[in-house]
């Protein structure tokens, strides 16, 4: 069995994520004090019992998803110890690209907080444009549509608010174009007129993914060179390109990049497909991640890692 660990991204929040985890285990129980700690913030108590307006905000669900992530991949690697089968790739979509980062043993732990604490203030700055997921039309289409809307009349200079792109590769059906709110309207509608199932406006403050995220990118770029970031003990699939990452220079220009470049998912899952992974770990809360695979993948085995009893279940059936 060759495993794969992906980790969600944002979204994937909700109110009581981790608290089972908490109460049973003094590994998991660390990492949410930790995070209190270097936040000076009761992160925890915003993940356990919300409010979930508070939780859902863009600069505390990136920190409180990383938390409770790496306490669910601590919490794995305390009950399976050597018997636990190291993963053969790691990947994570989005924000969960740093989770990823952390169990790959690029980043340890309170520098992943710190950075995704600041990539979270930083998108929350930035509060131009929207997104919408497009369900049900060819991506060769929706690229076609979001260059035309982008295309300025000739001799006008085309400005990032009056851009749209595809932000997020989700799966086969399931795509997010991301960009000026307007551009992302009237994509939005030629979307519908070439036969999409459906198109559903994001709950989102920003057009995430987009060039419209240029400046929370280049706020990154001066976070990651200061960070201590090692290379890769296990291979990550990257977001940006699919491919695999190993060096530390490579996570820092990743990790920049991903700001503003869309999220390959399908072609990452398609990545670790070939290079012979079965079965895919989502560890983190949620089960956004393992619906896309099964879509993607459908002959890949999927296991959805979220509670104590998920965890032990999975560590009792590798042993």
């Amino acid at each position: 069995m060759s495993i794969a660990w992906v980790f969600p991204g944002q979204g994937s929040q909700a109110v009581g994520m981790g608290h089972d985890i908490y109460e049973h285990f003094p590994v998991a129980r660390a990492i949410f004090d930790q995070a209190d700690d270097l936040l000076d913030m009761p992160l925890s108590s915003l993940c356990f019992e919300g409010p979930e307006a508070d939780l859902i905000a863009t600069e505390n669900a990136q920190p409180a998803l990383l938390t409770v992530s790496t306490a669910l991949l601590r919490v794995l690697e305390d009950l399976g110890g050597e018997r636990l089968a190291r993963p053969q790739a790691v990947a994570g979509h989005s924000l969960g690209e740093y989770s990823a980062l952390v169990a790959g043993g690029a980043l340890d732990f309170p520098t992943a907080l710190r950075l995704v604490r600041r990539r979270g203030e930083l998108m929350a700055e930035a509060h131009e444009g929207s997104m919408a997921a497009v369900i049900g039309l060819a991506q060769e289409i929706l690229e076609e549509i979001c260059q035309s809307v982008s295309t300025p009349p000739e001799g006008e200079v085309s400005a990032a608010s009056s851009t749209v792109v595809v932000a997020n590769y989700n799966a086969p059906d399931q795509l997010v174009i991301s960009g000026g709110a307007l551009a992302v309207e009237r994509a939005s509608l030629q979307a519908r007129e070439r036969g999409a199932k459906r198109v559903l406006p994001l709950r989102v403050s920003a057009a995430f993914h987009s060039p419209l995220m240029t400046q929370a990118a280049e706020g990154m770029a001066h976070e990651l060179a200061r960070a201590d970031v090692r290379d890769l003990g296990v291979p990550l699939i990257a977001n940006v390109t699919a491919l695999e990452l190993r060096g530390a220079a490579e996570v820092r220009r990743e990790a920049v990049a991903q700001v503003v470049a869309p999220v390959r998912w399908i072609a990452s899952i398609q990545a670790m497909v070939a290079m012979g992974c079965t079965t895919f770990v989502e560890i983190g809360p949620g089960k956004v991640l393992t619906g896309l695979i099964r879509r993607i993948a459908p002959q890949a085995r999927t296991v959805t890692m979220s509670t104590a009893a998920d965890v032990r279940a999975f560590v009792a059936e590798s042993s």
